[in-house]
């Protein structure tokens, strides 16, 4: 299957004409939703990368912009993920960057075998992007949700990964996972758009400090973690959106931002974390176990490590994504609370 898939690649690059590829422009939208603005970066950098490959399980939809600019280079593997993972590490043994998607419960859970051995025991270049991550297929109900993609993918040695806040940051994934090679999943939700915080240069920090109480000269008498101030860590879209909100809600607060979320990063952003301080908060649309609070706890024993995510529970009725997190003791008041110190 793959040898076929690599030969008809081959097949059809000659017989399209090299005008039907737009060479990349400066104009980029800053509004998509992550898995839109994963598509439309891609679409840019595979205009001057023609190893790039695009692979979607049913999910492309009409007028997917890849597809269009690149047609030779765009497969629909219909409802079969594995297989799809399958293909892709053919693809990447070939010389090719493939980039496949598809629903977060279906790449990390039915396809957890083929992410493995592709990914972890082959180190295939490919990289998985998978929207409807955490609970944002909301009203789709369980079976659309996915809790536990961090827990399984964090377990495979050599596997990147990350949960991009933003157009912005999905974009400076994406090409670090084209210009790196290395196997990449990439983590976001559905629809919801987000403005990327401010970064200093073309990369991504280790650590995004959006705020840091402790780089400041002075403190009020109103601020309650004066003598310890406590660091709220956001992870993915939506864990970002309540740090963000918390900290407009008590002025003053650290705020430290995680895009990368593998061992090896994690790792290092711990010890960054630790140099500045000694209590956390950590806001993350995933389950406590496998989640990045329980990995810093272990990687930080020294320090205080609270966890805000999605408790044990299945989500039994119907909602948007908002009230499906809340029932799960994922919302702003949860994360307030966190922020009271406890003796």
């Amino acid at each position: 299957m793959t040898l076929s898939a690599t030969a008809a690649i081959a097949t059809r690059t000659a017989t399209v004409a090299p005008a039907t590829i737009s060479p990349p422009t400066d104009e980029r939208p800053v509004t998509l939703s992550g898995r839109d603005a994963y598509r439309d970066e891609l679409t840019r950098l595979a205009a001057s990368d023609d190893t790039i490959v695009c692979l979607e399980a049913d999910l492309g939809g009409k007028g997917h912009p890849f597809q269009a600019a690149h047609p030779e280079r765009f497969f629909n593997l219909g409802i079969a993920e594995g297989a799809m993972v399958d293909m892709a590490a053919g693809l990447a043994a070939g010389g090719h960057k493939p980039f496949v998607s598809t629903f977060a419960p279906f790449a990390a859970l039915r396809a957890a075998e083929s992410l493995k051995l592709t990914l972890g025991y082959l180190a295939a270049g490919v990289t998985v992007v998978a929207p409807y991550a955490g609970v944002s297929g909301a009203w789709f109900g369980t079976t659309h949700h996915c809790l536990e993609d961090l827990a399984i993918l964090r377990s495979v040695p050599g596997v990147t990964i990350a949960a991009p806040y933003g157009d912005a940051e999905m974009r400076a994934v994406v090409r670090e996972a084209v210009r790196s090679g290395r196997p990449h999943y990439i983590r976001t939700g559905r629809n919801a758009t987000y403005e990327s915080l401010s970064v200093t240069g073309d990369e991504l920090p280790l650590v995004n400090w959006e705020f840091d109480a402790t780089a400041t000269t002075a403190t009020t008498a109103t601020t309650a973690t004066a003598l310890d101030p406590v660091c709220l860590v956001s992870v993915g879209e939506e864990g970002t959106r309540l740090a963000l909100d918390a900290r407009r809600t008590v002025p003053g607060t650290s705020h430290a931002h995680l895009v990368y979320l593998d061992h090896e990063n994690l790792t290092r952003a711990a010890a960054e974390l630790a140099r500045r301080h000694s209590r956390f908060v950590v806001v993350e649309e995933h389950r406590g176990q496998g989640g990045v609070a329980e990995a810093l706890a272990l990687l930080l024993p020294q320090c205080r490590v609270t966890s805000v995510s999605a408790d044990r529970s299945w989500p039994s009725q119907g909602g948007d994504h908002g009230e499906v997190m809340a029932a799960l003791g994922l919302d702003l008041p949860a994360v307030l609370d966190a922020l009271v110190p406890t003796n």
